[in-house]
């Protein structure tokens, strides 16, 4: 069992930035690879970006490449999301998760989810 947290949503004005940091706690934070999912009103819930267990891989979306950086510090059990230049698009609830694959980039590939955290980015 791995129980996840977000924080740091918010409002925020297009072109400002945003961190969202997801605390885990259960089972061993560094065996697994952890990733970032947002989902708008009426809409599926998308891939945004993932990180290995050793945080040195990383993939991305091509939504927010460029802009997004995601990060985790193991001795703190915490997986970060840095969000810069954001746009009204990219509005939603932010999900962590954890998954025991090694770059993986579908819900499915995940087993554990956090609440999520709002974000609203105003134009």
């Amino acid at each position: 069992q791995v129980h996840l947290v977000e924080s740091g949503g918010g409002l925020v004005q297009a072109g400002g930035s945003l961190r969202l940091s997801c605390a885990a706690s259960g089972r061993t934070f560094s065996n697994y690879a952890m990733g970032w999912f947002r989902q708008a009103p009426g809409k599926e819930r998308g891939f945004v970006a993932t990180v290995s267990w050793n945080g040195i891989g990383k993939y991305y979306a091509d939504s927010v490449k460029g802009r997004f950086t995601i990060s985790r510090d193991n001795a703190k059990n915490t997986v970060y999301l840095q969000m810069n230049s954001l746009k009204p698009e990219d509005t939603g609830i932010y999900y962590c998760a954890a998954s025991p694959g090694r770059l993986p980039t579908t819900k499915s590939d995940y087993g554990y989810w956090g609440q999520g955290t709002q974000v609203t980015v105003s134009s």
